[in-house]
């Protein structure tokens, strides 16, 4: 019976993170709404472990709308007085108050460029950033390319996106693929 050869940080995970790992990072998605989904969850992610944030990805996808921008712009004061007592988020304002913000920019970047994917993919010119490392070490928490795009956000409006965020953005989105050698998704 063979074994399957994971990332270190997916090996003896729980089945969330095991289906992160197996199914999505480092899978380039090109879809605006799991982009802004990313976006957010990687955002709310900051200071805590990812495994809580994927216990909660339900919660996210019901409170928010299904990431949909349109509808999440849309959210009043009252909207996130009601998110705070959600427990199936975290339940920190600025957080919640950056989703219903950064619903708005995507609204912004549509608008101005067809796409939130046609602007995110264009820092890469269109193709995914395939890494080799051989270690968990050698993956890098942020890059000059996550400063440029944190930067390019921030100057657009978008909050709770620091360069470590929007590198690991960058790593669930599939426009970095940092398997590690000898992972079973690295690219041959």
């Amino acid at each position: 019976m063979s074994t399957v050869t994971r990332c270190e940080w997916a090996a003896g995970a729980d089945e969330l993170m095991l289906a992160h790992h197996d199914e999505e990072w480092g899978v380039p998605s090109h879809d605006d709404r799991h982009l802004f989904e990313m976006l957010t969850l990687e955002g709310a992610q900051a200071g805590l472990s990812w495994s809580t944030i994927l216990r909660k990805r339900e919660g996210y996808q019901r409170a928010f709308a299904g990431f949909d921008p349109a509808v999440v712009a849309g959210f009043g004061t009252k909207d996130v007085e009601r998110l705070l007592h959600d427990p199936g988020i975290v339940r920190n304002r600025l957080k919640v108050e950056s989703t219903v913000n950064n619903a708005a920019r995507v609204l912004d970047v549509q608008d101005e460029l067809g796409s939130l994917d046609a602007y995110l993919w264009e820092f890469i010119d269109g193709e995914p950033i395939v890494n080799r490392p051989r270690t968990l070490a050698e993956v890098p928490s942020e890059t000059e390319l996550s400063k440029a795009i944190s930067k390019d956000l921030k100057r657009r409006g978008f909050r709770f996106v620091g360069p470590t965020v929007i590198y690991a953005f960058m790593q669930s989105v599939g426009m970095a693929d940092d398997h590690t050698v000898g992972c079973f998704r690295a690219r041959r």
